[in-house]
């Protein structure tokens, strides 16, 4: 039995490496028995960037890709239509009985259609997941993903509910967990030695990450956001932001860059896995657009503000036991500060607990038996 497995983007990253352990450990666990899995992990490139990148190979311990498609940057349509061709290529030469895909990358829509196309099934690991906003290049591809979908592996309760309300078949779905949660679980007693970065001091801090096109392509709306920072950037903790490359070239593109850099704020570059994990035990807040870092704050217990109107993960929200709380650029100054006085009250929800990669292994393996919504 062969599976290819796609990733094309720092968090399809985070969430495939506990995924490769798993079909390890079943193949261990298989010696001296037929048909073991035969996996391949194929990279796409759409980051191509080290930082975005290599990193978290080296630091989560995932083997190198089998095959890296070398995309690279381009419009969304660029972008799907050269992973298209590659994948094509790909599938027609390996033959898999299986293709995995991460999330909600263009990758991830690209190679589900690609491989549905040649009559190979399809599994989505993170299916369910819905904002609501069809703007959103992500939503686009969340949808497109499902509906094709032979396997969904929805990570809780709410995105569950969504592939049943689009009518998708019961059998074909697990309440998998949060895979993220999985690497999460692995890694923290490695974090937790780590020393802050820049002498910043626990529960002084405040971590921004920002790169999403809503929020950074209008120069309008950057401004307007980058005012608003800069603003609360004086109430007595540190302004911590490691820029994304695309974040940091539309502030430059708009003549932004400058007006933050004379301000208190501390600048980083991208950061790995690890450092971005050893901020958010010790922030006191974290201010993103970012979807992966909404569910690990909510693990943590981190108060977070995120700059969206909606978000495809509603179980990390305030109301449903997260620490998650939705914010406008109007409202940012509100939202931070009581963020900024939040306690810490780490939530888990249902099946986050560090073994979702295997229980996906097994529900593959059973022939889609959604066990679990039994």
């Amino acid at each position: 039995m062969k599976w290819i497995s796609v990733v094309g983007a720092r968090p399809n990253f985070i969430k495939i490496a506990p995924f490769c352990r798993a079909v390890v450990d079943y193949n261990a666990s298989k010696t001296g028995q037929l048909a073991p899995i035969e996996h391949l992990l194929v990279h796409t490139g759409q980051h191509y960037d080290d930082r975005m990148s290599k990193t978290f190979f080296t630091e989560l311990n995932i083997p190198q890709a089998d095959l890296n498609l070398n995309i690279g940057s381009g419009s969304h349509a660029e972008q799907v239509g050269k992973t298209m061709i590659a994948f094509e290529k790909v599938c027609l030469t390996q033959k898999p009985d299986l293709v995995i895909v991460v999330g909600d990358v263009n990758a991830t829509a690209a190679c589900s259609i690609t491989a549905k196309k040649l009559g190979i099934s399809v599994a989505h690991i993170e299916a369910g997941l819905r904002s609501g906003d069809r703007s959103m290049p992500e939503e686009i591809n969340r949808l497109v993903t499902d509906s094709i979908s032979d396997a969904l592996m929805a990570p809780d309760e709410f995105a569950v509910e969504n592939l049943l309300k689009e009518g998708h078949n019961p059998d074909s779905m697990q309440l998998s967990g949060n895979i993220m949660i999985d690497t999460l679980d692995r890694e923290l007693a490695k974090v937790e030695a780590l020393p802050l970065p820049n002498g910043l001091l626990p529960e002084k801090y405040v971590v921004i990450t920002l790169h999403r096109p809503a929020n950074v392509d209008c120069p309008e709306k950057l401004r307007a956001l980058v005012d608003a920072i800069i603003a609360q950037a004086d109430t007595g903790v540190q302004f911590f932001w490691p820029i994304h490359p695309r974040t940091k070239a539309k502030l430059e593109e708009f003549s932004l860059l400058s007006s933050l850099e004379a301000s208190d704020i501390t600048f980083a570059q991208p950061l790995g896995y690890h450092a971005l994990l050893r901020l958010n035990l010790s922030a006191k807040a974290f201010l993103t657009d970012s979807g992966g870092l909404q569910e690990e704050c909510c693990v943590l217990g981190t108060p977070c503000v995120t700059l969206r109107d909606n978000t495809e993960r509603p179980v990390t929200l305030k109301e449903h036991g997260g620490t998650n709380v939705l914010s406008s650029i109007a409202d940012l100054e509100r939202n931070l500060q009581q963020a900024l006085h939040s306690d810490r009250k780490p939530y888990r929800p249902k099946n986050w607990d560090g073994h979702t990669a295997p229980r996906m292994v097994d529900f593959l393996l059973e022939g889609n038996k959604a066990e679990s919504l039994r």
